[in-house]
């Protein structure tokens, strides 16, 4: 029998069709509370997460539960299980579903179910802290403030706006241990494994199918299927996170902007080449800094 959210979390008043699969795979239909696309392609705005808005209000701390009850304000995307659209708001629930089952905060379990076994010894949740650990890479922020281009270095920041979405901090030596483990079988049971990669057919195709907290590409016969999830808090970074099955090979990189504007149609054509050169035609390396890491 599938488990509904709303027996766990009561409170919130969830839709009772939403199963903790839902959440995982993003086809629960909830509001992504930084901002959504409705129905007909509208931009729905959700709390500051871009521009000089968010800039400016990039210290404010929230409350998981707070995020989620916004998201609950507006409308459903669509009735639960019938489509796929990738939501914030599912990984913050997933985060209180956590504390809730296990009685321990999220940062407690992180550290004992994959942060101590696994030696992540750059891996934190931060919570409501603005510091990242030295020594870090520096994010850069490019906005608009009254039709100027300006560039803001945001190293500091609150990332208790994606709790459970991305409120974490990382290096990019951590990230390969992790994934490695994850894709090599050393942290799930194959069955479970094996439906983390089943992907759904409606998912956004831009890094592969999705399947339960992952992407799964095809990059063809020469390479393969690679695995994948990148993300990225509300400004200034960006991480990379690839893998072969067998968690033999992974890429994993950060990424700032700086002052320059981002080219949608040159930047995936230049992340697929460098998946092929890592994955399917050599070792890439990856320097050990830290940087908010989803």
């Amino acid at each position: 029998m599938a488990s509904r959210v709303a027996d766990y979390l009561p409170k919130l008043g969830l839709d009772r069709r939403i199963t903790v699969r839902m959440l995982l795979q993003h086809t629960s239909g909830l509001f992504n509370y930084t901002g959504d696309l409705d129905p007909d392609g509208t931009w729905v705005p959700g709390l500051p997460a871009t521009g000089k808005e968010w800039l400016d209000n990039r210290f404010h701390s929230y409350r998981p539960e707070e995020l989620v009850r916004f998201a609950l304000s507006k409308p459903a995307k669509f009735a639960p299980g019938t489509d796929w659209s990738y939501s914030n708001t599912n990984y913050t629930l997933a985060r209180l579903l956590i504390e809730k089952v296990t009685g321990h905060s999220f940062d407690t379990e992180l550290k004992r179910r994959l942060v101590g076994p696994l030696g992540l010894k750059g891996t934190v949740v931060p919570g409501n802290r603005t510091q990242l650990p030295a020594p870090y890479a520096h994010g850069y922020f490019r906005f608009q403030d009254a039709g100027q281009w300006k560039v803001a270095d945001v190293s500091r920041q609150n990332l208790s706006l994606v709790a459970g979405a991305g409120d974490m901090i990382s290096t990019t030596k951590d990230l390969h241990t992790f994934f490695s483990a994850l894709n090599g079988g050393k942290l799930l049971p194959a069955k479970l494994l094996a439906e983390m990669r089943k992907p759904h057919p409606k998912s956004d195709p831009l890094y592969g199918r999705y399947g339960l907290g992952m992407f799964v590409q095809d990059l063809g016969p020469a390479c393969g299927t690679v695995l994948n999830h990148n993300g990225n808090p509300p400004g200034g970074y960006a991480a990379l996170m690839y893998s072969t099955p067998d968690g033999s090979k992974t890429l994993t990189a950060s990424l700032t902007a700086g002052d320059a504007a981002f080219d949608i149609a040159t930047y995936p054509k230049m992340l697929d080449g460098l998946v092929r050169a890592a994955l399917c035609g050599g070792q890439a390396e990856s320097a050990d800094e830290a940087k908010p890491a989803e």
